[in-house]
């Protein structure tokens, strides 16, 4: 998530009513100036040839929503793990995952330089999770770079590695939204911008066009609107013919102690969506201008001390945004979303897992969560392309059994699906229906991926015990070795083979003689 620096409005700089729709932009960056700035820029940058609208080609529009919408942040990689997929955790309707950066091998894409895609599947089951929240109607929009780590467009060193490095992404969890959050040093960099912009070109061209993958370009903004340095990197992606379905500014950390951070984030909304809009229409883009511009906020404490938005803020926000039919309003975090301090609120804390404002759980998601439409993807009650093992395939972890307990973060595999345990728990199915997520021990993590590996053990010599056979009868007590593993009967039985026991041990008659690296053991 950016941080921008820009100095905030002076002492001079006053408002004189709360009602937004009097709030402006400082005098110096008045709509008339955005726009001659917007057109020299432009100018600069292409020289002699550079774009005008006639002269660009047909370009296919991105599809934008009807109201306005919200998509919270969700750190992917922060502990304690995020259940975004939960809607008891997660309200909204698109949620937005960061931050893909480059990895330890350069232009690999990774997950915060912590885990590659493939880590991400172990040890967090994020594409599980994705395909979760996506079942249930939800958008999983995946943003690239990010304040913290090196951008991949600045990693690769070509577009096509480049173009591959985001592929692998879109390949994996199936996004139809993409958001490209431009900070830092990305920011500035003229040859990693171009290269973004180009790879994004080809990424949508093998994605089968604008309607099927569109993009968001994430970029800092301060009380006199957008840089030339964000400009820039909204004007690469023109260049190359992309219409993004929007512009999202990050309207925080302002550098100084704000009086109202409410009216320091509305003064930069304003004057950036005049800068939003010219830069469309110089583009040929003249219809649903509002819904092309996005804004997102940092809840609570921001970096820079004295910079608190408050719930009430955040629903002043909201208001404005759907007066003025904004597309899309993004907080920095869910992960963040809830009060420091459990009796006692402790306002001002910056920290990466509260708010550092007075607030209930999930306040500000509330709060901003009356944005209900949606982001014009078009999404339904599908994994979205993600492939799915059978319901009774062995998952990743063991089968949950009644007689086992499981200790919290223990995760089980039930009927096709993925749990983790909570708290402490035995007998307690997973995948009984609650009406509240508190009545459960268990938290649903999601659906098993299609090729995952049941959990592997050592298995005996052969001879160890008889092989196991169809045609054999066995009686109680009997033991057996079938695919290296030991089994005991636990009654009569003929030609019911020992596989079963890892997908339904209650209804089995054999019992597992062996554990599962990592299982509980009986309690």
């Amino acid at each position: 998530m950016t941080h921008p620096t820009q100095s905030s409005p002076g002492p001079g700089a006053t408002y004189d009513a709360w009602d937004v729709d009097e709030v402006e932009a400082a005098p110096q960056y008045s709509p008339t100036r955005v726009g001659v700035a917007i057109i020299l820029l432009l100018a600069a940058l292409g020289g002699g040839g550079w774009w005008v609208r006639d002269q660009l080609s047909p370009v296919a529009g991105a599809a934008v929503a009807s109201s306005t919408w919200f998509a919270p942040y969700v750190d992917a990689t922060l502990a304690p793990t995020y259940q975004f997929q939960d809607p008891s955790l997660d309200p909204a309707r698109q949620s937005v995952l960061g931050f893909v950066v480059a990895g330890a091998n350069r232009c690999t894409p990774s997950w915060g330089d912590a885990y590659t895609l493939a880590q991400a599947d172990a040890s967090l089951n994020l594409t599980s999770r994705v395909a979760q929240y996506h079942s249930i109607g939800g958008d999983t929009i995946i943003s690239f770079g990010g304040r913290d780590h090196e951008d991949l467009a600045q990693a690769c060193t070509s577009v096509s590695s480049l173009t591959a490095a985001y592929q692998q992404v879109v390949s994996r969890y199936h996004p139809q939204l993409l958001d490209f959050d431009v900070e830092g040093a990305a920011l500035n960099d003229a040859t990693s911008i171009n290269r973004r912009a180009a790879a994004v070109a080809a990424l949508i061209a093998r994605n089968g066009g604008p309607h099927h993958l569109g993009v968001w370009i994430t970029v800092p903004a301060g009380p006199g609107g957008l840089p030339a340095s964000a400009v820039r990197v909204a004007t690469a992606f023109f260049a190359h013919k992309i219409v993004p379905a929007g512009i999202n500014v990050l309207a925080m950390d302002f550098g100084q102690s704000e009086s109202s951070m409410t009216r320091s984030i509305l003064s930069v909304a304003t004057a950036s969506q005049a800068q939003v809009a010219n830069l469309y229409e110089h583009y040929g883009v003249t219809s649903s201008l509002p819904e092309h511009f996005g804004v997102t906020v940092m809840i609570g404490e921001n970096d820079s001390a004295g910079e608190n938005l408050s719930v009430a803020g955040a629903r002043e926000v909201a208001r404005v945004a759907a007066t003025r039919h904004w597309g899309r309003v993004s907080m920095w975090s869910l992960n963040r979303d809830a009060q420091c301090g459990s009796a006692f609120a402790e306002v001002g804390v910056l920290s990466n897992t509260c708010s550092g404002a007075v607030e209930t759980s999930l306040g500000f998601a509330k709060a901003f969560g009356v944005l209900s439409g949606r982001d014009g993807v078009g999404a339904t009650a599908t994994t979205n392309g993600i492939a799915l093992a059978p319901s009774n395939a062995p998952g990743p972890y063991p089968q949950w059994q009644p007689s086992i307990t499981y200790p919290a973060n223990y995760k089980v595999v039930r009927e096709g699906e993925i749990y983790e345990a909570k708290w402490y728990t035995q007998g307690q199915d997973p995948a009984t229906v609650v009406q509240y997520q508190s009545e459960t021990p268990w938290q649903l993590i999601g659906p098993v991926l299609a090729g995952s590996h049941p959990p592997t053990t050592t298995t005996l010599p052969a001879g160890t015990d008889p092989a196991w056979s169809p045609t054999a009868t066995y009686t109680v007590g009997q033991r057996v070795l079938f695919e290296g593993l030991p089994y005991q009967a636990k009654w009569y039985n003929v030609a019911q083979s020992p596989a079963a026991e890892a997908t339904d041990p209650t209804s089995s008659p054999w019992q597992a003689l062996f554990s599962i690296p990592g299982e509980p053991t009986l309690g």
